[in-house]
């Protein structure tokens, strides 16, 4: 019940901002957009490629590029591909570097202010390695739907095309080239067995739960606590609708 709140919350914090950015109507044309969003992007060294050379959802695992970065990958009929690696630095503790991966795909829209809205197919995940938790090294479900304030395509004299997103509070995504014009995806489908997503009223969508496991190791089986509680409480419940029944 809290995740399906918390879900709401941010929906409808998408929904507002959405609503702002189209008080501006941003205007699509030539001069900023001088490709389509279909291909594959990458950052920096263009080490982090969407595709099957980083992630393997068959097993949730990754293939670690050689540096950070981000590639987002789209199709002209509305799929998209996510893979970002990454490093968060600890203020207090300096030698506690988060180093985190996630992977993500599903459909995506373009609204008439621009905005661009991606939402999961709910099979992604995310390895998360922090040497200083007592889980030092996490796999997790990872999807949420993600809005793009706005975005521009303009074109370098020596690198080509390059792709500016902005996030939903117009915070710039690091610039991304294009590595190819056709796009370097995994099957547009649920690749893994997931819990089942479900939408809420406004549209968005959630996982349900997220479930947490080492890298490496098979998700754990139910509490035998929690599994004895759980009969107990159905036995109970069996038990109080006999006597209402009876009367």
């Amino acid at each position: 019940m809290h995740s399906l709140h918390f879900v709401s919350l941010i929906s409808l914090l998408l929904s507002s901002l959405s609503q702002r950015v189209d008080a501006q109507q941003i205007i699509l044309d030539s001069i900023h957009n001088l490709t389509s969003l279909q291909g594959t992007w990458s950052t920096g060294a263009q080490n982090v490629v969407t595709g099957s050379g980083f992630a393997n959802p068959a097993n949730e695992s990754f293939i670690y590029p050689k540096t950070t970065g981000k590639s987002y990958s789209f199709t002209n009929d509305g799929f998209f591909e996510i893979a970002r690696y990454q490093f968060t630095s600890n203020g207090t503790t300096p030698s506690c570097i988060i180093g985190t991966l996630d992977w993500s795909h599903g459909t995506y829209e373009i609204l008439d202010n621009g905005s661009i809205i991606t939402t999961p197919f709910g099979d992604g995940y995310q390895q998360v390695q922090d040497p200083c938790a007592a889980n030092s090294n996490l796999i997790q479900n990872f999807n949420f739907t993600e809005l793009y304030q706005s975005w521009r395509i303009f074109q370098d004299p020596v690198t080509g095309y390059k792709l500016h997103l902005f996030e939903f509070d117009g915070t710039p995504v690091e610039p991304q080239f294009q590595v190819s014009n056709q796009p370097n995806m995994l099957p547009t489908q649920i690749l893994r067995n997931v819990t089942p997503a479900f939408s809420t009223t406004n549209g968005f969508v959630s996982t349900g739960h997220r479930m947490l496991r080492r890298a490496g190791s098979e998700t754990g089986a139910a509490s035998p606590k929690l599994a004895a509680g759980a009969g107990l409480t159905v036995t109970l419940c069996a038990f109080v609708g006999l006597i209402m029944l009876a009367l």
